[in-house]
């Protein structure tokens, strides 16, 4: 009986790879060569939850509430700002307008002063380039012009795609079908680097392959706590 089981199992397995368009599939899968590294802004070129504490928490100042609590911070940390304003106003509601329109005229500039980027970032961006594209899929929205030109980042990054470029911000998959289409590339053709579960789920919605920055416990393809770490990866070794 076993043994009949085997064999049947076997035979379609067989059947499988003998259909043209089956095999096509599973040769483009294995050897898909990276070509695009896809990099989300906060928490992975930069440590920035200093800033977005002290830019949310000067929100709720403002209009006389605590402080963000522990939950409220991790979640302003990696959504867009409409979702993060909404979240932490989500007691008084009565208020989320008021304060939409008073965060247009807040400059951020002040702010960038604590945003720490990696400190090997450019050097790994230099050992990426020219042989891999790059591009950011990030939910900052306004500042994050300030915050490429800030740091000189421009020049090292093909395509930059914030919340403000798509109609539904990540964890929605749009900002990656984006920038694939821009490049013409597939999904198994790109990593992305991020670091929360907004990233795995973005990802997860076209199968792309993730690696967790600094982030052990999300569920993801790889995990370094360093860009240098990176290139000694097996995608990038292929």
């Amino acid at each position: 009986m076993k043994q009949r089981g085997l064999k049947a199992s076997l035979q379609k397995c067989c059947n499988w790879l003998l259909n043209e368009d089956n095999c096509v599939s599973a040769k483009l899968e294995i050897m898909a060569e990276l070509k695009l590294v896809i990099f989300d802004c906060d928490g992975v070129m930069f440590d920035s939850k200093d800033a977005n504490r002290k830019y949310y928490n000067h929100l709720l100042e403002k209009f006389g509430y605590p402080l963000m609590d522990a939950q409220e911070e991790d979640y302003v940390h990696s959504h867009n700002v409409l979702a993060s304003v909404a979240y932490i106003f989500r007691k008084y509601p009565h208020e989320i307008n008021k304060v939409n329109a008073y965060r247009q005229s807040v400059d951020y500039t002040p702010f960038l002063k604590f945003m720490r980027i990696e400190p090997d970032l450019k050097e790994f961006l230099r050992f990426l380039k020219p042989q891999f594209y790059t591009a950011i899929s990030t939910n900052r929205s306004t500042t994050m012009d300030a915050v490429m030109k800030m740091h000189e980042l421009d020049p090292y990054y093909d395509l930059v795609v914030t919340s403000l470029d798509v109609q539904q911000p990540k964890p929605h998959a749009e900002a990656l079908l984006k920038i694939l289409s821009h490049f013409q590339l597939s999904a198994a053709e790109a990593v992305y680097i991020g670091d929360s579960m907004v990233d795995r789920e973005h990802t997860a919605a076209v199968n792309m392959r993730l690696i967790s920055f600094k982030n052990p416990e999300l569920s993801a393809d790889f995990h370094v706590n360093s860009f240098l770490a990176i290139p000694r990866l097996p995608i990038f070794q292929e």
